[in-house]
């Protein structure tokens, strides 16, 4: 079964550091986009443009953004409702709403539970107050742990936490704090991403003023948090990601095993077919109907590749024979026992896959297996 994401580009504020393509929600026709949303569900224009498949069954559902519990419980409702009666949407699907600490109450997770949600993705990023207003997050300490009360209060236990890394003015000891909150709260999945100064972000403009943490430092934040989370019974799965067992991202994982997806709002990425195609960066284009746009074919050899080296599980060489026809090649394996014997790579007779260390240098080894 494939992955639905939906994108929900609004937001109440823009954080400094974001990226991502959003749009403040005060300016914005809900309603509109909703029903654009649900039209594109009802009709699938985009979704075979650039397919032959018929097939759309899911069994997991994504709302990402932007912040799309600032659409409202009712909405994403709608949106559910309306997935569950023109797709197939598997009575076990895992359905994952993204919320902001600040834009989220005890009704809105009754809803949500009613309506089916049962994953959060919390943007928490720290739990040290202070950190948290420079990264233009105002909810506070207590008010996090009030949502995951909340939540939990209506059967919506698998939590994710959002963590960053090499923020202003973090340091060792502050993101101790943040990894004891964590592990404390009883979330059983934490996402840990470092800062990224991307150009267009007012932290790209600021930067010259911003008190962050050396690159040396920042890996070593990343190896502690790591290891303090994996004695604490997570399991590092991928790069950025850390579960308990059974509570792995069933839908992000789907992008790392190179598996098909389906994206509806603007800026959201499909891949179907074999095929990957995007809708554009804006609102209004969405809403209008424009025409999706291709992006080239996807899930050759060197995607896979490179997408699976994100998960602590690797390359299983027995799958890759599965999938491709054809054994694992030899040359690419000697080059990973080269790494093994930097502590960067473990390799076996059945997989091989990156260690801690290896993961923060993935570009540069995934590169150079693949060339």
């Amino acid at each position: 079964m494939k992955g639905l994401y939906i994108h929900i580009p609004f937001c109440r504020s823009k954080c400094p550091y974001c990226d991502f393509y959003s749009c403040l929600s005060k300016n914005a026709d809900i309603e509109s986009f909703v029903n654009a949303v649900i039209d594109e569900i009802k009709t699938g224009r985009r979704a075979t443009e650039f397919t032959k498949n018929s097939d759309l069954s899911f069994d997991t559902v994504y709302f990402g953004g932007g912040t799309p519990s600032v659409i409202g419980a009712d909405n994403i409702g709608r949106i559910i409702n309306c997935a569950k009666k023109y797709y197939s949407i598997s009575d076990k699907a895992e359905i994952t709403v993204e919320c902001n600490p600040s834009t989220v109450d005890d009704e809105f997770f009754r809803k949500l539970s009613f309506y089916g949600v049962n994953r959060i993705s919390l943007g928490m990023q720290s739990a040290v107050d202070n950190e948290r207003r420079k990264l233009g997050r105002f909810a506070d300490r207590n008010q996090v742990l009030s949502v995951i009360d909340s939540a939990k209060k209506y059967g919506i236990d698998n939590i994710s936490l959002d963590v960053m890394l090499g923020i202003p003015d973090q340091t060792i000891e502050s993101l101790d704090d943040t990894i004891d909150f964590c592990i404390e709260t009883g979330a059983p999945h934490i996402s840990a991403y470092m800062l990224s100064i991307e150009d267009g972000t007012v932290f790209h403009k600021r930067i010259d003023t911003l008190n962050l943490p050396d690159e040396d430092t920042v890996c070593k934040m990343y190896l502690h948090l790591s290891e303090k989370l994996r004695n604490a019974g997570f399991r590092h799965y991928e790069i950025s990601n850390f579960a308990k067992s059974g509570y792995e991202s069933r839908h992000n994982t789907k992008y790392w095993n190179c598996e098909e997806y389906l994206g509806i709002g603007p800026s959201a990425h499909s891949f179907i077919d074999s095929q990957r195609f995007f809708l554009e960066r804006d609102i209004n284009s969405f809403i209008s109907g424009e025409k999706a746009v291709y992006d080239c074919t996807g899930g050759d050899r060197e995607e896979y590749m490179m997408l699976r080296l994100r998960l602590s599980d690797g390359i299983v060489f027995e799958d890759y024979k599965v999938r491709f026809g054809e054994d694992f090649s030899s040359e690419t394996i000697k080059k990973a026992l080269d790494f093994e014997k930097q502590g960067l790579m473990t390799v076996s007779e059945t997989s091989f896959s990156l260690t801690t260390d290896g993961f923060l240098i993935s570009n540069y080894i995934i590169s150079e297996l693949i060339n």
